[in-house]
């Protein structure tokens, strides 16, 4: 079964990029990038895979057990705009032509410099070289890797101005995960890029668990009431535990929530490792502490483009006095 999918998104990969990807790019000129093409063209069918998975099954259970009722679906339309973008490749363009040149470029010289890439699935040969426990110790690491990453999203300021508008989200569902500042899902690509070529992750992998992971934090960010059960909320971030990392109860949100909970994105193990993990918590309402009335009611912006500007100008005021109003 899982060979008849992988050649069956073969073929139609192959398909999409010689009827429409490869024509294009031929008329325009543009054929020297021809394989740039071909590796645009996977990650735009993985993308209309994963929203038609978005869109119908997380969808569908959305609808059968919301934690809260839709009331802004305005608010939602924009965070679908933003997976639209993460999602069908546009944003992956801009790393094509700007990261990966660069990793590549770096990681030449230090290989002529005499330095080697650590690759993990040769440290114990005959057990780590097998395809499914080299793939595990992958996903441990870069999961590992986006855990302390995000924590220090809510450590610094200036960190925090740019992850504030996945934040302000006040109406969260399974479209969230990609509301994000685009200078921040950059910054966070450079990081991943380059810890793939450290540890020498295969191509193949890699795209594995980019697509598993962004599967899972869709799944966790809906607006879903369903448990994984006792045993599995402690092996798998489950909506109603990451739901509480978005809770608009932190009063250090206004700063950032240094001192926050639930920040893994898959596996609650560092959460419990390094005591950031909150189980018994409720399904919280989600959002800012500073958006509330009460606390000045902050704009964080209310389309794309406002949301994109205001991170900016946080960016730059965390480095003087403080937040912008």
């Amino acid at each position: 079964m899982i060979q008849f999918a992988s050649d069956l998104f073969d073929h139609a990969h192959q398909w999409l990029f010689e009827t429409i990807v490869q024509p294009l790019f031929f008329n325009l000129g543009l054929s020297g990038y021809l394989e740039d093409a071909y590796n645009g063209t996977m990650w735009l069918l993985i993308g209309l895979l994963q929203i038609a998975m978005i869109a119908t099954v997380f969808g569908a259970l959305q609808r059968w057990r919301p934690v809260e009722p839709v009331v802004n679906r305005k608010e939602i339309r924009n965070d679908i705009l933003y997976t639209l973008i993460h999602r069908l490749g546009l944003f992956r363009l801009v790393l094509f032509f700007s990261v990966a040149p660069l990793a590549d470029a770096l990681f030449g010289q230090a290989r002529v410099a005499g330095f080697t890439t650590f690759h993990v699935d040769q440290v114990w040969p005959g057990v780590t070289d097998i395809a499914w426990v080299s793939f595990l110790i992958y996903l441990l690491i870069f999961d590992a890797v986006d855990y302390f990453y995000h924590r220090a999203q809510h450590r610094y300021a200036w960190f925090w101005s740019l992850h504030a508008v996945h934040h302000s989200q006040r109406q969260m569902t399974m479209w969230s995960d990609n509301r994000n500042h685009l200078l921040d899902s950059l910054l966070r690509s450079i990081v991943f890029v380059f810890i793939a070529k450290l540890v020498g992750v295969p191509p193949g992998q890699f795209i594995l668990i980019v697509v598993l992971t962004q599967l899972v934090e869709s799944y966790s960010h809906g607006n879903i009431r369903l448990s994984f059960g006792k045993l599995g909320n402690w092996l798998i971030v489950s909506p109603k535990f990451h739901r509480y990392h978005h809770s608009i109860e932190y009063s250090e949100s206004s700063a950032g929530p240094a001192k926050g909970h639930n920040f893994a994105v898959l596996f609650p193990l560092w959460d419990i490792l390094f005591k950031t993990a909150r189980f018994d918590t409720p399904y919280a309402k989600t959002g800012i502490h500073d958006q509330l009335p009460a606390e000045g009611g902050r704009d964080y912006g209310r389309g794309f483009m406002s949301q994109q500007w205001l991170g900016l100008r946080r960016l730059f005021g965390s480095k003087t006095a403080g937040f912008p109003k």
